[in-house]
């Protein structure tokens, strides 16, 4: 039996993407990992993990009250339901997706998986004052 191969070049030209630079050359934050770790946060403040006020900074006014609201929702549910708290694990990012609509918004999908389900998470993001803002966001 003969394995037949085609030739490769002798050297491969590198095509690494460059992340593009804002005001006096500082390095911009990658978009999906702000989306990423946001929805984690979000996910883990829906379980009853993390206080929703760590994420002030990173929610508008509205989502953050939404937030909020859900996020006592879940725990009141939770508490007739069950009758006593379990242990919850980490919910863990599977993929993270943006579409750019302009320089400075961007909207996000992400699939995260839980202990017994998957969710998804849609969310717009803005820079705001050089920082990421989410302006709306959607979990399922």
């Amino acid at each position: 039996m003969t394995l037949a191969t085609t030739t490769r070049p002798a050297k491969r030209t590198s095509t690494s993407r460059t992340t593009p630079a804002i005001g006096q050359g500082t390095p911009d934050i990658d978009v999906r990992l702000v989306a990423r770790s946001i929805a984690q946060a979000a996910l883990e403040v829906l379980a009853g993990t993390r206080p929703v006020h760590q994420l002030s900074r990173s929610l508008d006014s509205d989502c953050y009250v939404s937030l909020q609201h859900r996020a006592a929702l879940t725990r009141k549910h939770a508490a007739r339901s069950r009758g006593t708290s379990q242990p919850h694990r980490s919910p863990m990012v599977r993929s993270v997706r943006v579409c750019s609509i302009s320089a400075s918004i961007c909207e996000a999908s992400i699939v995260v998986a839980e202990e017994q389900r998957c969710r998804a998470v849609a969310m717009r993001l803005e820079r705001l004052d050089g920082v990421w803002q989410v302006t709306a966001l959607e979990i399922g």
